[in-house]
């Protein structure tokens, strides 16, 4: 673990000087590939575990250049453009985005090393240092590439690097247990505590999450923040939200995050050839629900805190 430095993973996006998930000035790498698709996922462009095409419509002239050099890409009316999902990606080059003339179509996904993702962590290292921050590892789901994961954070704890990562839970036991000691924070997403509505919600059974979540509160309780998104008519239901905080305080967990509705990724869905079907209004709920919310949680001897803006794929 950690022995390969040339190691390559998928990644879709790293930003710098961030100052929320986790403490101080972080830096965050967002991993692409995740095993849930939660029906109001901020980064859609995380779900999938392959470099994928992106159009803008606002950009687009539908002049057709990308159309002319590549058969995915398909002109089906004046001002409409469609991209063959099926048969898109296959080639290496990726000519259509050059053939572009405005820029409208974006490669998602990148290849890239250890050795590069490294440079770009240790470059902040000042700010870590005199702010108690350091890098977050988040998504997509980092565990989906457990040894992409398990090398940047041998290298972070050799180079003095606080690591945390944001997981949604869906993982492999023997992954999470390996890597553990070499995490600082998790940041536990734990969305709805009822199987079927989970699998409803988000596409997956919640079995391997809170089966994990139990592990890693047995070993590590107190690096553990949980997180969970209020998503009227899913996961802010006073009845989840009840079971979700019984079942943290049985855990011995002490703290939460409660993540506010935002339709911040509505916009991206069309682009990748998706339908958003959440509410694109961010008032969606009260403007004191995520308050009334955190009640139910401090009844249970937790404390939190409530965040306007969700993280990433929460």
């Amino acid at each position: 673990m950690g022995s390969n430095a040339m190691a390559v993973g998928l990644i879709f996006d790293i930003q710098h000087y961030a100052v929320h998930d986790g403490p101080g000035i972080r830096t965050l790498i967002f991993f692409k590939g995740c095993p849930l698709a939660c029906a109001w996922c901020s980064n859609p462009e995380s779900q999938a575990c392959t470099p994928e095409l992106r159009h803008d419509p606002a950009r687009c002239a539908h002049c057709l250049s990308c159309a002319k050099i590549c058969s995915a890409v398909i002109g089906d009316a004046p001002g409409l453009l469609r991209i063959d999902r099926a048969r898109c990606g296959h080639c290496e080059s990726w000519p259509c985005l050059e053939a572009c003339p405005r820029g409208a179509l974006l490669k998602v996904g990148q290849r890239i090393s250890v050795d590069d993702v490294m440079s770009r962590i240790t470059a902040d290292k000042a700010f870590y240092d005199n702010s108690g921050g350091g890098v977050t590892f988040s998504g997509g789901e980092p565990f989906a590439q457990p040894e992409f994961l398990a090398d940047l954070l041998a290298r972070c704890r050799t180079s003095g690097i606080r690591a945390a990562v944001e997981t949604c839970g869906y993982a492999a036991m023997p992954d999470i247990a390996r890597l553990e000691p070499l995490i600082d924070l998790f940041l536990y997403d734990l969305k709805i505590i009822d199987p079927q509505r989970h699998r409803q919600w988000t596409g997956r059974d919640n079995a391997p999450i809170l089966e994990n979540l139990r592990f890693l509160a047995g070993r590590c309780a107190e690096k553990i923040v949980l997180r969970v998104p209020l998503i009227p008519g899913g996961t802010d239901g006073e009845a989840n939200l009840a079971a979700i905080a019984e079942f943290s305080r049985a855990l011995g967990l002490s703290r939460v995050e409660l993540l506010a509705y935002h339709a911040l990724g509505a916009g991206k869905y069309e682009g990748l050839g998706r339908i958003y079907r959440m509410p694109t209004e961010d008032s969606w709920h009260g403007a004191d629900q995520p308050t009334q919310a955190l009640r139910i949680f401090k009844a249970a001897g937790l404390t939190g805190t409530t965040d306007a803006t969700p993280a990433a794929g929460s």
